[in-house]
Formats: C-alpha cells, structure tokens, sequence
C-alpha cells in the first residue's frame, strides 16, 4: 500500500513539471515541402522566434515528397513529447487523410494535436508575363480556345495550389495541365523561367515577384479582395462567378502529446503572432495572423478536409500514398 501512495504522489509531482520543465532541449519543426514555400517561410519565422524566446533550437526539417504526405506521415509517428512539431497545410494534411484515413472517415485528433492556426491567406493566381492574359476571363478564353496547352504548377497532388486549380477547371470548364512540384518553392522557379505558365500560389510565396514585375498576379482566390493586395481582383469579380479557394497553415504535434505542453505552445506561437514586427513581417508576404485555440482548430481542419475530399473524389484524384 505504502509503495502505491508513494508511486501516486511521485506522478503528481512529476505531472506539472512536463510543462514547467519543456523544451529541456531542442525541438525538431517538419515541413513537409521542400524550401521556399509557403509553408516553410511561416515556418521559419515561428521557429526562429520560438528559439530566440525558449533558448533552445527549434530546427526547420524539410521533408518533401507525396504532396506533403511523408514528411506529415512521419510527424505523425514521432513520439508525443512535443519535440517533433509539425508546420502543416491544407494539402499536407489532405495527404495524411488520404493514407492515415483511406476510408475517408478522417479526424485529426486521431493523429495529431492541432495547436494553432497560423495564417490562411488568399492565393494568387500568378502568371508568367510572357502569358497572353491580362484578366481571369482572358485567361479562360486562351484556356478554350487551346486545350491542354497551358499549365500550372502545384506543390503536389492533393494540395491546395492543386485543389485551387482542379476546383478553377471544373468551375470554367477548361484543361489545364497540372505540373506537381514537391513545393510551390520550385515551381515558381520553374514558373520564372517560363517552364510552366501559371500557379495558384500562397502569397507568401510569390509577393516580392509580383513587386518586381516578374510575375503577374490576375486574381486572388478568396470571396474577397484582400487588403494588400486591394488592386486585384477575385477571381469570382473577374470571369467565374462563385469561384472560391482558401488554403491555411498551422502548427501541429503528434496525437497525445501532453495538453500541458500543447497548451504551453499554443500560448507561445499566439504571443509570437501578435508581435508588432511579426505582423509586419507577414504582411510584407500578404498574410496575417489567424491564431485559434487548439480545439478550435481541430474543427477548422477537419471541416476543411471533408470539403476538399468532396471535390477529389467527384474529380477521381488518388492523393500520393493512399492506402499506406
């Protein structure tokens, strides 16, 4: 009996430090896209403030391939101990449902411990300039008038520049040809150089070759203008009405990661989020905070994934690693 007390109050003693006492060292971030996208440049700006706050490294890990999918898949099987994190996106975690959840019955609580969002800004639908389109009704029409002889580039199957540019398909009536990269990072080299014509692309991404007039942007996906971005248009405004795409990322741990630590995280990024020159930083890339509670978004992804698997499957799109 005495060995059963001491046990008990040698885990209430034990349990409170978890938090108290994390990170006792340093904390690995995945990313499962190659460098430069969307995903890795939010990444790096909560990393990096997370070091500088903490005192211990918080490491950026790219680990692109399958869309997201074995950089998310891996995050997923790390140990819950709240130092293998997760920057994720839609197309990451659409990746993961399709092989943690092949039965389409997905919830992230059962693999993951969501902790905030961090921004879901609009994507822009950027243009080589050497493209003869300068709206979204010029580019449907030289998209009709020529089947399959534009293309876009994606940061893989399932994702949301991908989704963006299935869901613009369907809703136009056009074929474009979809070129999947293992980022947007080196897809928009690629759409540099004129080796693909178009993107569906975070903002993130591609906002300082918009303002040196490298690339042009025709529209954002949003149902509204973005306010820096107040110049263009949406894409519903400017040829296809009832067009809209959104995509988010976020920061995630292993499921059963201890709440305290979670919570602890939460508190952490939501702080970092609110900083003057942090906010300034993200709009600089046409994004803004958009922190939530854990819960909170736990719903917002899985309400995300039911609507973005609706269109795969109405499409016939097999998402890399289905099944796995």
């Amino acid at each position: 009996m005495l060995k059963r007390v001491a046990l008990l109050l040698l885990c209430l003693s034990t349990w409170p430090a978890q938090a108290a006492d994390y990170p006792a060292h340093a904390i690995k971030m995945v990313v499962p896209f190659a460098p430069g996208g969307g995903t890795d440049v939010l990444g790096r700006i909560i990393a990096q403030r997370l070091s500088e706050q903490w005192g211990q490294p918080v490491v950026i890990e790219n680990q692109p391939g399958a869309s997201g999918g074995i950089g998310t898949r891996a995050a997923a099987k790390a140990e819950p101990d709240g130092y293998t994190l997760l920057m994720a996106s839609t197309g990451a975690l659409m990746a993961a449902s399709a092989a943690l959840a092949p039965d389409g019955a997905f919830d992230v609580s059962k693999f993951f411990a969501p902790i905030t969002m961090v921004a879901a800004p609009p994507y822009l639908v950027a243009i080589n300039p050497n493209v003869p389109a300068n709206s979204i009704s010029e580019l449907i029409a030289l998209a009709r008038a020529k089947p399959k002889s534009l293309s876009f580039g994606s940061s893989g199957i399932g994702t949301a520049s991908h989704l963006s540019g299935v869901l613009f398909q369907k809703d136009a009536r056009v074929e474009i040809l979809n070129v999947p990269y293992k980022g947007t990072g080196p897809a928009v080299t690629d759409l540099l150089g004129g080796r693909i014509d178009m993107m569906f692309s975070p903002s993130t991404t591609v906002q300082s070759l918009l303002d040196g007039g490298k690339l042009k942007a025709l529209a954002v996906t949003s149902a509204k203008r973005s306010k820096f971005f107040p110049q263009v248009p949406t894409v519903a405004e400017s040829g296809l009405p009832g067009y809209e795409s959104v995509g988010w990322f976020g920061l995630l741990a292993p499921a059963h990661t201890p709440k305290d630590i979670v919570d602890k995280l939460n508190r952490a990024v939501v702080a970092i989020m609110g900083e003057k020159d942090v906010i300034e930083h993200m709009a600089k890339l046409g994004a803004e905070p958009e922190p939530q509670t854990p819960d909170a978004f736990a719903r917002y992804i899985n309400a995300d994934v039911a609507k973005w698997s609706a269109l795969v499957k109405e499409q016939g799109i097999t998402i890399p690693g289905a099944g796995k």
